[in-house]
């Protein structure tokens, strides 16, 4: 398991090294800035809106392949932790919020999710490729960035979220 984590952490801060940087990214260590997020599956909202709690900010498109692979586990991972020991959204790069709303719906994704027609949220968390889970504590700094699809909800992801936040997870119930 400790080869998983290591792995886990190599690969995504490889990942994050091997992409040029976006307009305005926000890099790991850094605070991410104010930004409204139009609602896709409830109310608009501010990213501020979510401190207080370590926040998860997965970053998706209806089109893509590995997105729509790691869905299911996002959710699953929604349904057991989310509101309590952290918080989960996604955010949609769709051009056509027809489309995202589909998937959303297909899907039956219950945590929140935001569509970022104007491209800020995509620039500013460094999204030029998807998925991108980033990793965000409670005052708003950016901790990780994880570029890929990974299944979420599994024990050994679960135990990196914890430490990754430092908080306690394993002992959770369902």
């Amino acid at each position: 398991m400790r080869i998983f984590i290591l792995t886990f952490f190599i690969i995504s801060t490889l990942s994050t090294v091997a992409f040029a940087a976006t307009p305005g990214e926000v890099e790991s260590g850094e605070y991410l800035r104010e930004a409204i997020m139009d609602g896709l599956n409830g109310k608009s909202k501010k990213l501020s809106d979510f401190k207080g709690k370590p926040l998860i900010i997965n970053i998706w498109a209806s089109w893509c392949g590995p997105c729509r692979d790691e869905i299911g586990s996002l959710q699953r991972l929604a349904q057991r932790y989310n509101g309590k020991e952290f918080n989960l959204i996604g955010i949609s790069t769709d051009d056509y919020r027809v489309k995202a709303m589909a998937f959303i719906k297909q899907s039956k994704i219950t945590f929140e999710n935001f569509i970022d027609s104007k491209l800020f949220l995509e620039n500013m968390l460094g999204a030029n490729t998807i998925p991108l889970t980033v990793f965000v504590d409670a005052n708003g700094r950016v901790l990780e960035k994880v570029r890929g699809s990974y299944n979420w909800d599994s024990p050994i992801a679960i135990d990196v979220i914890g430490k990754v936040f430092d908080i306690n997870l394993t002992s959770q119930k369902n």
